[in-house]
């Protein structure tokens, strides 16, 4: 892949959990840095949840190779919040391929 196909500059993020002084525990998105990324969206469709329609987006996030990329973090463009279902390596462990699909409500 060539570098100009990367042209998406996105903050990658992973759930942190603080204890309170009562005891609660907190969780809260926090930044891990920006990472340069292809944004393509195949699908999308429309799905009957709890006697409401809701729109499900499912993209594919490619990135240069990386093992600190795991399903159920991150990744923000702009207004857009993508969760990582699952982070697949190319053969030449020079790509990352993430299937993701749309956060509604960040």
């Amino acid at each position: 892949m060539r570098a100009g196909e990367l042209k998406h500059c996105c903050m990658l993020q992973r759930t942190q959990e603080t204890k309170g002084r009562g005891g609660s525990i907190t969780i809260a998105w926090v930044d891990l840095g920006k990472l340069w990324a292809e944004i393509t969206i195949p699908t999308g469709r429309v799905e009957v949840a709890a006697d409401q329609l809701t729109a499900v987006i499912s993209a594919e996030i490619r990135v240069r190779y990386r093992t600190d990329i795991v399903a159920g973090m991150r990744i923000v463009k702009g207004p857009m919040t993508y969760l990582v279902e699952a982070a697949l390596p190319d053969n030449d462990q020079t790509m990352l391929r993430l299937l993701c699909s749309n956060v509604v409500n960040p």
